[in-house]
């Protein structure tokens, strides 16, 4: 079964926690605080496997998740960092947040993609001494790592997408012309999945064409098998628009051109205005009033038209000449851009989102939507500084720290952010 759309949940790896431990040796007296840090937490990594074609493996695993970092441990040892998990997908798969249906990345190169990045291990008591705190009896926990729902779209990468009812010939075409090998019958809905074919014209030039199945009437509303497939059509550079210009099925070819642009445009308004080639097949079941009749519609429209017989590859040649000149005047296949993170206000955060512990006189502050505040802050511009200030007073921290007994000089702990106190 061909698989162009799942859902699946992501989380990487949590980073190992911060050891809390003293310096024991024979004769060395107050040796100190020696905890080291905790490792840090495995990412979640899309790369492209050009041997996948479909997304049909992520029917039976929904759930992926990488390896934690491990604690810290005595004697200032670093905790081990959490292995990887490298999820492979079909080249031209679309990530998105499945939340906010933002572009995560669109995967067509291969360049792999972090999608999820793992928690920052914590800092063992080495870090907490000080010349008035020299003994710390306390160490951060490693931060979560990133966790999402998101949802994959295998869009495929081809120059050329062959559109048009059901058993107009379109298989017939790329098997004329490529190396593909479709199944071929006299009845609808023979492909039920896209089929791509490598089109050669001569060394060093050559194209990618899809044969998309299952186009009819309502299919931009889930009729019939288009509504599966149309989203494969979206990056084709050139459309090659093919009609029974026969009437073979008691169709007629002018309404079926009008019907098959018509959802084309229900589905996605930029496809109406994409580059479009219409090729009349069947000529040999046809009259010359019908031929004449629909080619003079078609050229009064402004497209290029070519008759041709796809079985026995009559008008064939030329077409694709001409296809191959359309692709040399027009843009790369469409890639998507990932697009930036909603910005978020966190002034309004709810006083209930993070918790306050007491080590010593450190007051160490968590919650998840801090991290992201954290990470969206630069420390070093005053302006970006004073909204980290306005954040902490809206949020209720600052209140919350006083009802603790926090005092002037004692130290507030946020993930990776220390600053003293001042009332």
């Amino acid at each position: 079964m061909f698989i162009d759309i799942a859902k699946i949940h992501i989380k990487a790896g949590n980073g190992g926690n911060g050891c809390m431990s003293f310096h024991r040796e024979k004769y060395v007296a107050a040796g100190g605080p020696d905890g080291g840090d905790g490792g840090k937490g495995g990412d979640i990594i899309f790369k492209v496997d050009d041997n996948l074609s479909t997304l049909s493996d992520f029917r039976y695993k929904r759930k992926y998740a990488a390896q934690n970092g491990q604690n810290g441990r005595p004697s200032r040892c670093f905790g081990k960092s959490g292995e990887d998990t490298i999820i492979l997908v079909p080249r031209g798969t679309v990530i998105k947040n499945a939340d906010t249906g933002r572009i995560m990345a669109d995967m067509s190169s291969d360049e792999p993609f972090i999608a999820a990045k793992g928690g920052k291990g914590g800092w063992g008591n080495t870090h907490f001494a000080t010349s008035t705190r020299q003994i710390p009896r306390f160490a951060k926990p490693g931060n979560p790592g990133e966790e999402y729902d998101i949802t994959l779209e295998l869009k495929l990468l081809a120059d050329v997408g062959l559109i048009g009812f059901p058993n107009v010939g379109k298989s017939t075409l790329i098997s004329v012309v490529s190396e593909a090998k479709p199944v071929i019958a006299n009845y609808h809905f023979t492909t039920l999945s896209p089929v791509l074919g490598v089109v050669r014209i001569d060394e060093g030039t050559s194209f990618v064409m899809a044969d998309i199945p299952g186009i009819i009437e309502g299919a931009s509303e889930g009729v019939g098998l288009g509504h599966e497939f149309l989203r494969h059509i979206e990056r084709c550079r050139l459309l090659v628009h093919i009609i029974d210009v026969s009437g073979s099925e008691g169709r007629n070819p002018i309404e079926d051109f009008e019907t098959i642009n018509q959802e084309l445009i229900n589905f996605n308004e930029d496809l109406a205005q994409r580059e479009q080639i219409v090729v009349g097949n069947k000529t040999d079941l046809a009259t010359d009033e019908q031929l004449s009749e629909f080619e003079t519609y078609i050229k009064s429209k402004g497209y290029d038209y070519f008759p041709v017989m796809a079985a026995i590859n009559y008008g064939v040649p030329e077409l694709i000449n001409k296809i191959a000149e359309k692709l040399s005047q027009l843009p790369p296949i469409k890639i998507y851009e990932a697009e930036p993170e909603p910005e978020i206000d966190y002034t309004n955060a709810g006083k209930q989102d993070f918790t306050i512990r007491v080590e010593g006189d450190v007051y160490i502050v968590e919650g998840k939507w801090l991290l992201k505040l954290i990470n969206s802050v630069n420390f070093d511009d005053n302006e970006s500084l004073q909204y980290f200030q306005r954040s902490l007073i809206s949020s209720g921290i600052i209140d919350a720290l006083k009802e603790n007994g926090i005092h002037e000089g004692d130290t507030v702990s946020i993930y990776d952010i220390e600053f003293d106190y001042i009332q």
